[in-house]
Order: C-alpha cells, then sequence, then structure tokens
C-alpha cells in the first residue's frame, strides 16, 4: 500500500486486483508437492489459477517467491514482484470467518513476459519503489501511473531518491510517499 504523506494524506490503492498486485487464488491439483511452489508456473487467469508446467505455452508467470500465512503479517515479496496471488483452500469446515475458504499463503510472481508493472515506472506492482510515477486520484491519494504514459491515466510525479526521514529529501520535492524500506521509508517525488 502506498500513503501520501506530502500536500495531503490518505491511503493510495489501485483499481482492481491486477494494479494492486493482489490476487486470490484457489488450489486446484498441483504439478509440485508445494501448489505455486518457488519456480512453478502459472497460467493466465488471475481468478482461476492453475498451476502449469513452466515450458507451457499457457505459462504466463513464475513464482519468484512463497510464503505461508496472511501477507500482511509475512515477509515481503521480492521488489521485481509483478503480482501477489494469495493462496486459499476451500475448506468451510475450518474457515474463521465464514467465506468459504482458509488462507494458505501467498506467491509473489513476475511475469514471463513483459509488461512488469513491479519494475521501476511499470505502473504497478506490490510496491513504489524509486523510479515509479504517481497520479493524484483525489482526496489525498495517489496511485502509481506507468511513466511512458501508456496507461489510462497521466503520471503527474516520479519518486527520484529514498531517504530515512522526510528532512533528508531534496528541496525540489514536490510529494512525499511511503516506500517498503525499512532504511529508506520516505520516498523524495517531483511533479513531472
Amino acid at each position: 500500500m502506498l500513503v501520501s504523506c506530502g500536500p495531503a494524506s490518505g491511503d493510495a490503492g489501485s483499481e482492481g486486483p491486477a494494479q494492486t498486485g493482489e490476487t486470490p487464488a484457489t488450489t486446484p491439483a498441483a504439478h509440485g508437492p508445494l501448489f505455486l511452489g518457488p519456480g512453478d508456473c502459472s497460467g493466465q487467469g488471475r481468478t482461476d489459477v492453475r498451476e502449469v508446467p513452466c515450458t507451457s505455452g499457457k505459462a504466463a508467470a513464475r513464482v519468484i517467491a512463497r510464503h505461508d500465512g496472511r501477507r500482511t503479517t509475512g515477509p515481503s515479496c521480492p521488489a521485481a514482484t509483478d503480482f501477489v496471488l494469495h493462496i486459499s483452500e476451500h475448506r468451510p469446515e475450518f474457515d474463521e470467518d465464514g467465506d468459504g475458504s482458509v488462507p494458505r499463503g501467498y506467491a509473489c510472481m513476475r511475469n514471463l513476459e513483459p509488461p512488469h508493472p513491479g519494475d521501476p515506472g511499470g505502473g504497478g506492482g506490490p510496491y513504489t519503489v524509486v523510479g515509479d510515477c504517481l497520479r493524484d486520484s483525489g482526496e489525498g491519494q495517489v496511485k502509481e501511473a506507468p511513466c511512458d504514459g501508456s496507461g489510462a491515466h497521466r503520471p503527474e510525479f516520479r519518486v527520484e531518491s529514498a531517504v530515512d526521514e522526510r528532512s533528508r529529501c531534496p528541496a525540489s520535492t514536490d510529494l512525499f510517499v511511503e516506500l517498503p524500506s525499512a532504511d529508506a521509508p520516505v520516498g523524495c517525488a517531483r511533479r513531472l
């Protein structure tokens, strides 16, 4: 999640699973001992995810990291992650919140072919990083936008650097954003 800490403050999300980098997955029959384990590939769908051989023409993305539990309390995905699949199992008898699924973990996914929204300037992915572009989405929120202008919205800011505290941003900074790094959690963004 991206939080604007600049002129106006608020949470910044994206407009759908593919843009937030978070997509739910179910557990159909797996090819290996672990459904979507590290190095495994998934097909093109993001709602009914299937594990497929990476050599298959149906393979669209590869697991670059896999963690148990909930993403909010687990390890972070690598910076190169294009999207995150939340993997759950349909077992109503063990359901803790009545939605019919039991959380099993999450897979950090990288598309096999471009585009790579998780790359700096790509316009998406689960994290905002130096090199990403942002747009004002209203009510003090900002969202990522592709820096090349290929998205539905024109980019308005670019994250130029990351620092450990706001006072270390250059004087030319127009917007401060929260970054996932513990060492440099403040992004210094300039208006384009």
